[in-house]
């Protein structure tokens, strides 16, 4: 029996919980070349700028940044070029439907391996505005500000 082990994260998109209102995911494979995969073992990828867009019934990954692994001995297709994202047809029916229907985009929030194997993390999104962005800010803030006048509260200072 084989037990699912989930190895840690190589990349996260921390920019999209900032840039965008997260929905729906789903957990991808992903198609990559044999020197790719060792520059993601070696915990170097980004994700900041990446989408995902459905081209003939399939889900194309652009603009995710891969670097050329320094050891591989012939060259890899391009740091930025597209992938290829394995989903099952339904799950890849219904987000384009959403898409379609809601204006929402598809943005990879987490790269990682399970079982071996490159695994993607992708989300439906809706775009924030700049105050939308402001107001998130302003509420993390708060939030902070709080439990640290409660920890203060509780060690039994008083500044």
């Amino acid at each position: 029996m084989k037990k699912s082990e989930v190895e840690p994260v190589v990349a996260r998109n921390r920019k999209a919980a900032h840039d965008y209102q997260l929905g729906e995911s789903w957990e991808a494979g992903i198609v990559l070349e044999g020197p790719e995969v060792k520059a993601l073992r070696a915990g170097r990828a980004s994700l900041v700028g990446g989408f995902a867009q459905i081209e003939n019934r399939e889900i194309w990954l652009h603009g995710v940044h891969i670097p050329q692994y320094s050891q591989s001995r012939w060259f890899n297709g391009g740091s930025r070029r597209k992938r290829k994202l394995l989903l099952h047809r339904a799950q890849i029916d219904k987000i384009e439907r959403k898409v379609n229907e809601s204006g929402l985009t598809i943005v990879p929030v987490l790269l990682y391996f399970k079982d071996g194997r490159a695994k993607v993390e992708i989300a439906l999104a809706r775009g924030k505005k700049t105050w939308d962005k402001r107001h998130a800010l302003a509420e993390r803030e708060a939030t902070r500000e709080a439990e640290r006048a409660l920890q203060r509260r509780l060690k039994g200072r008083s500044d």
